[in-house]
């Protein structure tokens, strides 16, 4: 419980306090006008009540984040080894990434398709307003029959 009484947490709760109370006033407020005749309230009458519950929701949850978190780091279990080095085979952990360099490969020169193919995208790109039928090199005819 005694890092519940940090600074930072001070300041959460007294945030989470006065979220919850400007909602439930904001609530009342919408009520009053609701009993007034304005029935577009009814809906805002019970909207800001359910904000106000989910910010005690979201307080609750972070307070048992950080009781578990305390506890856990106070109390280590006895059954299971501190340090990763105790387990065998287990993988070596550091403080910062691992880079792998990306294993490139060598375009194929032999495939003369692939050549044919980057020869008509080259020379579409020096011709841009040139069509596919423009083009002078061979074609295939491969699948046309």
């Amino acid at each position: 419980m005694k890092g519940l009484w940090t600074p930072a947490w001070i300041a959460r709760h007294v945030v989470a306090l006065v979220l919850v109370a400007g909602f439930l006033a904001l609530g009342w407020w919408q009520y009053s006008r609701a009993t007034g005749g304005n029935t577009l309230s009814w809906g805002y009458t019970f909207e800001w009540p359910v904000f106000a519950g989910f910010v005690v929701f979201l307080w609750i949850r972070e307070v048992q984040i950080e009781r578990r978190a305390g506890k856990a780091v106070d109390e280590p279990p006895a059954d299971q080894p501190e340090t990763p080095e105790q387990v065998p085979g287990a993988p070596v952990t550091v403080g910062r990434p691992v880079r792998i360099a990306p294993r490139t490969t060598a375009p194929a020169d032999d495939d003369p398709e692939l050549a044919a193919y980057n020869d008509y995208l080259a020379w579409l790109g020096a011709h841009p307003g040139a069509g596919p039928g423009d083009y002078p090199g061979r074609t295939s005819t491969a699948g046309r029959e």
